[in-house]
């Protein structure tokens, strides 16, 4: 079983958690505290982004040539890496961790192309502000509790995030794309089919099915879900009841609403509807 890095850390005597906040299925913010520890990460299936808030000169990457942090550096580590870490003198550093499916299909949302277009290198103790500005909103998110910075502080790096330009093949063109979003948008009442998306894209069912988790890094039903839980927060920022939000969105039920928005957003939908209210 593949650990993640948030496993690791929170397994050891040094390390401890000054902040945490779950943004839902396959993402995290977690604030940790380190002194006197030795790290091995071993190929976790999520991205890990961090940012060393206090200190960081102590900590050194072993496997590579012994680099050292400092405040403000930021480290990006893909999915599958391997890196083996000495900590002596006391850091506090932020993670962002992400699932290849939920950062994929939202970059491919927020840059409206195509999911494999985005360019994820490993980088260690880099000056990056495009990341690191971002990392310390989610930060400070985590430290008052605020979902909804959280969100807009996640929509803000990822935004950031480059891309290639380089020609990819396969998946879907970018106008079948477009006819398909649009379809959904203006069906998410109702039942959606994976045959009526093919249909439009004109192609089976099974081919649609993997061309599309190309293009948009996720499979179908993953991201109509992702478009009714958005039209499910816009809707819970007006006076409409939970229960009418939930048939508003094509959920059979509150409670079905509830359970989905609460593993897409970390958060039922009368804990967002309150913290936006208190805004």
């Amino acid at each position: 079983m593949q650990q993640t890095v948030e496993d690791v850390l929170g397994r050891s005597n040094a390390a401890s958690m000054a902040g945490k906040i779950s943004l839902g299925t396959g993402c995290g913010v977690v604030i940790w505290e380190n002194q006197n520890d030795w790290v091995h990460y071993e190929r976790p299936d999520h991205h890990t982004f961090s940012l060393y808030l206090k200190d960081g000169t102590g900590t050194r990457r072993l496997d590579a040539g012994g680099i050292a942090g400092w405040p403000g550096a930021v480290c990006i580590l893909p999915a599958g890496h391997r890196s083996d870490w000495e900590i002596t003198s006391a850091s506090q550093f932020v993670h962002l961790y992400l699932s290849d499916e939920a950062l994929r299909s939202a970059f491919s949302r927020i840059h409206a192309c195509d999911a494999r277009r985005l360019d994820l290198a490993e980088e260690n103790f880099v000056d990056k502000p495009e990341v690191s500005v971002p990392l310390a909103e989610l930060a400070r998110a985590a430290v008052s509790n605020d979902p909804l910075r959280a969100d807009t502080a996640l929509a803000e790096f990822v935004a950031r995030l480059p891309g290639r330009t380089a020609r990819v093949s396969g998946g879907l063109p970018p106008y079948v794309i477009r006819r398909v979003e649009e379809y959904v948008v203006a069906n998410l009442s109702g039942t959606i089919r994976l045959d009526d998306l093919a249909e439009l894209a004109g192609m089976s069912g099974f081919h649609f099915h993997r061309m599309f988790r190309l293009a948009r890094g996720c499979p179908p039903h993953v991201w109509i879900t992702q478009h009714r839980v958005h039209r499910a927060k816009v809707l819970l920022r007006t006076p409409v009841s939970i229960a009418e939000v939930a048939v508003a969105c094509g959920f059979s039920s509150q409670s079905h609403l509830t359970r989905v928005f609460r593993e897409q957003t970390g958060r039922t939908p009368g804990q967002f509807r309150r913290a936006w209210q208190a805004r």
